[in-house]
Formats: C-alpha cells, structure tokens, sequence
C-alpha cells in the first residue's frame, strides 16, 4: 500500500528591503483573492502565514502542490508588500510582541506569557496515513529516528542578527513548549490519549492542537503527523524530507523498524539537541548503536532501514538523489553560513532565501 502524504508550510512574512520581518499577515489575509483563500491561512504571529498540501500519492504531485502553495502565499503576500520566505526563524530582528488578533491565539499568548511572545519560528510539518490500529506502535517506533530529520531539515542557524551557533534554532526555540518533544513509549492507544488528556487537563496545553509532540497522531485526520523539520528554503529539501519521513512511517506501520528499550526521554532530547546544534555538519546518536557516528552515516542508514518502503512507493530513486545532493552540498544552515561569509552580511542571506523561496511562474 502506498501511504499518501500531505505537508503544511508556515512561512515568514520579510520586507524585500530591510530583509526584517513585518506583522501583515492579518492586512494580507484579509484582501487575498478567491483563489488563495483556502490555502493561505493565520498562524501564531502577525509575521507567518501558513500553507497545507492536499493529500498525495506521489512525490511529483506532491512537489507540484508545493509550488502552487508558494505562488499563493507570495501572492497574498506582496499585495501587501513583503515576500513569503521559507526561512524557520527571523534572521534580522522583527518589531516585538505581534501575536494574531484572535481568541485562541490571544489566550495562548495570555496562558504561556513570553513562551508565546518570543516563539516566532516556522516549520513544515509532515502527515502520512496511518490506520487507527497502526498510529501508536508507530509513534513509538519512529522516535529514535527523529533527530536525523532534524538534521536534515536543520535550516535555522541565525536569530535576530545573531549567529546561534546552531544549526537548528527553530528546534531550540520549540522545545521550550511544555507539551513539545518525544517521551517515553507509550506502547498502547489507551496510555497516548491518557497522557493527551493529562497535558490538556494541567493546563501545559490549551486543547489537542497544542500537544506539541515530535510526531502524534492527528485529531482530524487518519494521520500520523512528523512535526520535528524546520520549514525547508529549497523544495528538493522539503521533499526529501517528505518522502523520509513517508518511509520511516509506512516502516514502523509494518512492524520493520527496529526499536530499542534503553531509549529513555532524557536520552532522545539529548539526541535531538545534538542534531539540533550540528545538523549533517557533524555527529550524530545513532538510533541503533546508541553511540556517536558521522551524520552520513546515520543518514545513509535510516534510507537503508526504510528502503523497502521507499520502494513500494516510487521514492528510491528521487530519495537517493536528493539525498547525495544535500549530503554535497551541506544543508539548509550551510548554506547560509555561506551566503554570510561571501556576501559579508545578514541582509545578503535573506535576499538569498527570499530568491530561493520564490517559484517562477
């Protein structure tokens, strides 16, 4: 069975000129056209706007719901003169507090005090399909394999104006959530909506939609739901990513990921800080051998586990490209370490992802 798969996209609002942000997405929004108006949507702050794919079977369909999600957010965006940028975290500083102006997202903002106010960062969230009966087992099984597509994905080095030393900021930015991260297994369906309920009911989260967890399975959808990428600059990123966390997935939902007992909680967010700091820059925990081993290595790994999958679905081959043309090249956060030193400033490097962001029509 080929699992189908959607993603959602939350992207940053930036001025084409001073490179900063600005808080328009309510101005923006408000004016879109009819055809946009379904697929461009609010998030958190005033500086995002979010975009989600239809569900999809092949990677081709996929990267085409991609463009087309860009072309809306950029055009909602420049009808009020700012550019949509897949970028996971505000390169140049942004103007302060500007949570949207609506009840749920003002009561966030109230509840969570300057958690909510400084937790501007944008990510792309991955749905695969799951069976009711599969979700759980593969939550659980998934969970050691989460800090590689971290690395991966890892595209958030700076923050208002600041080099982090990071490759992976956003994900710094997001453990801070009470909710956030990936604990110990859950092992039944019983003990997921047990401890869903707990979080809500203590007040770590408002409702389902803020269970932050790495990946859980969706209140509205037949999905699982990987929640651990930064929003990727380049589409062969976010498509990679995609069709990774697809395999690692369709995987665990047959039972074929190797799972271990001795991953504790404080072991896994130890885990998913290194690839958070390092990305593929350098080493990483291996899911397996629980010990340090080159991020190729981990990387090249996690395709072999999952190679099956990959198969059934079309995805080995684009996997294997895309895969041997990040690992060249260096991911996300390489490159905008780089633009920086060439280029010798921080608004160089976002007229970089803005360029990269745009799809031609």
């Amino acid at each position: 069975m080929v699992r189908r798969l959607g993603v959602e996209e939350e992207l940053l609002l930036v001025d084409p000129d001073s490179g900063r942000p600005r808080p328009v997405a309510a101005e923006a929004l408000r004016d879109q056209r009819a055809d946009t108006s379904e697929v461009v949507e609010s998030e958190l702050f005033r500086y995002q706007v979010e975009t989600a794919t239809d569900p999809c079977t092949g990677l081709d369909e996929l990267a085409d719901q991609l463009r087309a999600r860009r072309r809306a957010a950029s055009a909602v965006a420049e009808s009020v003169g700012v550019a949509a940028v897949a970028v996971p975290t505000p390169v140049l500083a942004d103007e302060g507090d500007e949570v949207t102006r609506a009840p749920r997202y003002e009561r966030i903002r109230q509840e969570f005090g300057e958690l909510a106010r400084t937790s501007l960062a944008c990510a792309m969230h991955v749905h695969v399909e799951v069976a009711p009966q599969e979700g759980v087992a593969a939550l659980d099984a998934i969970a050691p394999w989460l800090p590689a597509l971290v690395a991966v994905s890892a595209n958030s080095p700076y923050v208002r104006g600041r080099d982090t030393g990071y490759a992976s900021w956003r994900t710094q930015v997001w453990s801070s959530w009470p909710s956030n991260g990936t604990g110990q297994a859950f092992g039944s369906s019983a003990e997921y909506d047990r401890v869903r309920a707990a979080l809500v009911q203590w007040g770590a989260a408002l409702d389902e939609g803020m269970v932050y967890f790495d990946a859980r399975l969706s209140a509205a959808y037949p999905t699982l739901e990987v929640r651990v990428a930064d929003v990727c600059t380049d589409l062969d990123d976010a498509l990679l990513v995609a069709a990774l966390v697809r395999g690692l997935v369709a995987t665990a939902a047959d039972g074929a990921l190797t799972t271990d007992e001795r991953w504790r909680s404080d072991l896994l967010r130890a885990a998913n800080w290194r690839a958070s700091r390092y990305g593929l820059s350098g080493q990483l925990v291996h899911p397996i051998r629980m010990e340090l081993a080159p991020a190729r290595a981990v990387v090249e790994d996690l395709v072999h586990r999952i190679r099956p999958a990959l198969g059934e679905a079309g995805d080995d081959g684009a996997v294997a490209d895309l895969m041997e043309r990040l690992l060249a090249r260096g991911g996300g956060a390489t490159r905008q370490r780089r633009v920086r030193e060439s280029r010798g400033t921080l608004e160089a490097v976002v007229a970089d992802l803005v360029e990269r962001t745009r799809v031609p029509d």
